[in-house]
This record gives C-alpha cells, structure tokens and sequence, in this order.
C-alpha cells in the first residue's frame, strides 16, 4: 500500500529563490498547456494529445525568447506538472461518467496563490547520508526528519503554504502493518456538540479550534484590512494571518490523528455515517462544520484502518439511525434536534439520542459487513429475513425498522 509522509524542510535564501522560480515554471507549464486545449475546444478540435503538447510547450518552448528561463529549472518539474493536468482531466471526466464523485474542470494558476507545490520522480531528488535532501537545481535543503521513512519513495512533492512554509511530501510502498486480531466493535456518531459518541456509551468532546481562537483571528483580520492593498505592510499582515490560520488547522489535524489512531486500535471494526459534510457546509452551521473537520477524520479512519487490518464501513446517510430504538428495533419517528433523550413506546427503554444513534450505526454497520461476505463473489445473495420481520404483524403492532438490533 502506498502511504505518504510528510517533513518539514528549511531551505536557505538561494534555494527558496531556486523553488520559486521552480514554483512559476511548473505553473507557466500548466497554464500553456491548459489553454491550448481549452482553445482546442473552443475550435471544435480534438482534445491536443500529452506528447503534442510536450513537445510544444516544454521542449520548442525553451528554445523560444520568450519562454527560455524554462530552462533554469529541471525538465522533470516542468513534465509532471504536465502529467498533474492529464490526471486532473481525468478524474474530470471520470467525474462526469459517474465513475468518482463530481470535480470542476482544471483552471489557471495564478502567481497570487498563496500555496505553491511541485512534484519530483525519482531521477530528480536523493536523500543524503547527511540528513539532507538534494533536489536537481535547488540544491542539498536541510529536512527535520520527525520518524524514519519505513521503505525508499517512489516520489516527492515539495509545498510552499499559505503562511510561507516548506514541506517534503514522499510516498512510499510499504507492507500493511496488521495489529493483532480484537472482539471489540464500535459505531460513532459525529456532531457537534459532542464531535464523536461511541457505541459503548463513550462522548468525545468537540475541540472547537477555530471557534478558541476567533479573537485573535478577528483582531489580526482587522489589522489586515487597514493596510494598503499592495503594500509591504499588508503582505506582513497577511503573512500574520495565515500562520494563525496554519497553527489552528495544525492543532485540529494533531488531534484527529491521536484520536483516529486510538479507535483503531482499540477496535477491530468502525463504523461512521456517510454524512453529507458539503451541504452541511452551506447552512448557518457552516463554521462549526468545517472547524470540526469530519471529512479529514473519516479519511484518516479508512486509511489507517487498512494500515492496520482493521475494517472501515460506512452506513447508509438516510438510514433513520436517530428514529430507531437500538433496544427492540421499533422505529419511533422523526424528533426535532432539541430532544436530547427519549423513551421508546415499544419497550420503554429511555435512549441518550447520541448513543442511541451510535448503536445503530454499528448494528446497520455490521449487517451491510455480513451481507457483503455472504454475496461475494455471488450475482444474488439470499440473506434471511429476520425473525422479527418474517410474516405479517399482528393488529395494532408496531412496525420494526431495518436496522438490526444489537
């Protein structure tokens, strides 16, 4: 399995000169090639070919006056961000067949951006027995190695971000390392007022990172908006900003890391809602959405999950996990967000609504584990009904839901 690592890099005066030039190349690059074929599309001509585009916008290009300081950088930057182009209009397409879930088309690079990256093979970097990197035209850059890459990387991308950081970025093939075999299960519930309830009853209070440091963020944004624009002042103010902004997503991603790689640990199988993060995203909760960071938690379950042996499930987002009581598997209808607990009519079990939602998701979990084994490899799979399903329901009962009691 492939696995990325990450470092932080300090590279000197010449260098972070030497990568920026490296940054405007590999976008000029993109940027040519992503107009011609716009322009080819436009025309009602066939999409223009990698090779054509090659051949014109990197190897004649540099021959050219105006294009000649594609030279200065290292041919293999200037091709992968070609190939990064033919895999952005990929998973376009593939986007618009069905095949993934739907992106935008590829757009233009600006020099404003705030976060720059280009990718490196194999023939264009090395690791040195000093503890430096050597990247072709840039030089030895000093890495702060935090643990040891576990094989030798297959690739490199090199970061510049908003609050002008540089990060290595290497991915590596390594072997999955299986933690011994658990009996323990667990569903979660993500929210927000608590950001995670387990099945066992277990609430995990939500951080709220963005919502701590607020204050500051709307003291230094203020600042920010009295600078000139274009001024060196506000590039500083700017630059401000983005390291408080980096500082509150590095506590965010620090604390999801530790609490994801607990779960998987302790559990053998995990199982989450598949929540609908992007509408969520455009109500009035927006803010508390993304500073909880629900997406990055779920995708650091599912990789680590195959790291590790473990297995990742996602239910159903309509399956009525709040409605059904986890006691008896009667389905007690709709309630609004303000009723924290309720007691079912069926059995009279008093349910904590979170918890209540978690031992649902982990019995929906396990069920959808079960009938995916039983029709492996099978066209139809013949699941038996459940007991308390099969036949007809006697006058005046009440009808179970789908999700199997625990």
């Amino acid at each position: 399995m492939q696995l990325r690592y990450s470092y932080r890099v300090y590279p000197d005066a010449p260098q972070r000169r030497a990568l920026a030039q490296a940054f405007g190349c590999a976008r000029v690059v993109w940027n040519d090639c992503l107009r011609a074929r716009k322009q080819a599309y436009a025309a009602g001509l066939p999409f223009v070919k990698s090779t054509d585009l090659s051949k014109l916008h990197i190897t004649q290009a540099k021959r050219t006056e105006e294009r000649s300081w594609l030279s200065d950088v290292s041919s293999v930057i200037l091709q992968q961000s070609l190939r990064d182009l033919d895999t952005a209009y990929k998973n376009f397409f593939d986007g618009l067949k069905g095949k993934r879930p739907r992106m935008g088309a590829p757009r233009f690079k600006s020099k404003k951006d705030t976060r720059q990256a280009i990718r490196f093979n194999t023939n264009a970097f090395s690791l040195q027995d000093n503890g430096t990197v050597y990247v072709a035209k840039v030089g030895n850059v000093r890495v702060k190695w935090s643990r040891t890459l576990p094989a030798a990387p297959t690739s490199m991308t090199l970061v510049k971000d908003s609050s002008g950081r540089y990060f290595m970025s290497f991915v590596v093939d390594t072997d999955p390392d299986v933690l011994p075999e658990l009996d323990a299960e667990t569903g979660i519930d993500l929210g927000l007022g608590h950001f995670a309830v387990l099945a066992d009853g277990t609430k995990v209070d939500s951080p709220r990172f963005l919502r701590r440091a607020e204050k500051k963020l709307k003291r230094m944004q203020k600042t920010l908006s009295r600078k000139a624009k274009g001024s060196n002042n506000r590039a500083k103010a700017r630059a401000k900003v983005a390291r408080q902004h980096a500082r509150v997503a590095d506590r965010r991603r620090d604390w999801l890391h530790k609490l994801s790689t607990d779960l998987i640990r302790d559990n053998q199988a995990v199982y989450v809602e598949d929540l609908a993060v992007k509408g969520l995203a455009r109500t009035r909760l927006a803010k508390s959405v993304h500073d909880a960071g629900w997406s990055m938690f779920v995708a650091m379950l599912d990789y680590k999950a195959a790291k590790h042996g473990r297995h990742f499930g996602k239910i159903g987002r309509f399956e009525p996990t709040s409605q059904v009581c986890s006691a008896c598997g009667v389905k007690d209808g709709p309630k609004p967000l303000s009723v924290r607990e309720w007691a079912c009519q069926e059995c009279g079990t008093v349910h904590d609504r979170d918890v209540n939602a978690a031992r649902n998701i982990l019995a929906a979990g396990r069920a959808d584990r079960l009938n995916a084994s039983q029709s492996a490899g099978k066209t139809r799979a013949k699941v038996p009904a459940q007991r308390v399903e099969a036949g007809s329901h006697r006058k005046g009962q009440t009808t179970p839901s789908g999700i199997p009691v625990l």
